[in-house]
């Protein structure tokens, strides 16, 4: 295997954007991890993605699609016999009540606990990223999730998580908070959004409060989230939360908090009327998360980096964040 810091583990997705005016549809390679994976590899920090893919033409090309940008793959997992997909409108974003998931019987979805020998997947790598579209799948895409994280724990790695929340994919029975909490467990980093972690770990929201809808408020909630989170769950020290409003199709104002011992830094604030492409910006941001961390930024840094990396995002089609690191800083 090639040797790597960070390790990136979740579904491979094909994404279509049908373009019915014109008979057609864009065909991007995504999910979340795996675009994490890409724009770490983008900016130079050597990464692997573990997914489990089927031993065909299409996988292999996909494949062939990660390796290109620097995302070493040789840890997949080869098995099944399809590669999950979903619909989604050009531009629309992922939580919008029309994407269509087609992942059912996936190679992915049909993992099975006790069958990865994931200490010796894990290998030599300093940092272990998984999201909530995982457990979302299956009971056994949730154990396993488990398995894995229990691995990476003890082989020291930092874990992270993105409390990405999708509705029409839990769909087998359990809430979220009956299930990522335990997993949370393990993480020293997580990322979201306060509804998020509300919905997901139970953490309390101050609706009344948000009603305001001012920023400051904003601010004092993820503090305030961010603290419990810490509290409830003792290994996590870092805390990472987006603020993301669209009053149109194309347009969208954002900033980012990131709490670390007691303190709440805020990134720039940026807006937009010009979105062209909203997949793939969270998961842009937890690269810069990662990216600025094993890099050796402080907590400001990392923050703004992130920030920027999520911004630049919007303005590019496809999944994948293919902005140049150089490009980013000038972001800030």
């Amino acid at each position: 295997m090639k040797p790597v810091k960070v390790i990136s583990f979740g579904e491979i997705l094909l994404r279509l954007s049908p373009e019915w005016n014109n008979h057609s549809a864009a065909l991007y390679v995504g999910g979340a991890e795996a675009n994490v994976a890409a724009a770490l590899a983008r900016w130079g920090t050597p990464v692997s993605y573990i997914s489990k893919a089927p031993d065909n033409g299409i996988a292999t090309q996909v494949l062939e699609q990660l390796e290109s940008l620097g995302v070493a793959t040789d840890r997949m997992l080869k098995g099944g016999d399809r590669i999950g997909i979903y619909y989604l409108e050009q531009g629309t974003d992922l939580k919008n009540a029309g994407v269509v998931y087609d992942r059912k019987y996936s190679s992915f979805s049909q993992l099975e606990p006790g069958t990865v020998d994931w200490d010796s997947l894990l290998g030599d790598a300093e940092w272990f990223h998984w999201s909530a579209l995982t457990p979302a799948l299956n009971e056994n895409t949730a154990a396993i999730c488990k398995e894995v994280l229990e691995a990476a724990s003890r082989k020291g790695l930092k874990i992270s998580t993105d409390l990405n929340y999708r509705s029409k994919l839990w769909q087998y029975g359990k809430q979220p908070f009956a299930v990522m909490p335990e997993l949370v467990q393990y993480c020293d980093v997580v990322m979201g959004n306060i509804w998020a972690a509300h919905q997901m770990l139970d953490t309390a929201l101050n609706t009344v409060a948000l009603e305001t809808a001012t920023k400051e408020t904003y601010l004092a909630e993820a503090a305030s989230v961010a603290k419990e989170i810490t509290e409830k769950f003792p290994r996590c020290k870092q805390v990472a939360f987006t603020f993301r409003f669209s009053n149109a199709f194309t347009h969208n104002l954002y900033y980012a908090t990131w709490y670390e011992g007691g303190e709440l830094k805020v990134s720039k604030q940026y807006e937009t009327n010009e979105v062209v492409d909203r997949v793939g910006s969270g998961d842009s941001f937890m690269a810069g998360l990662i990216h600025g961390q094993v890099s050796g930024m402080d907590a400001q840094q990392t923050i703004s980096f992130a920030a920027a990396a999520a911004w630049s995002k919007l303005f590019l089609k496809g999944d994948f964040n293919l902005t140049d690191k150089a490009d980013i800083l000038k972001l800030i």
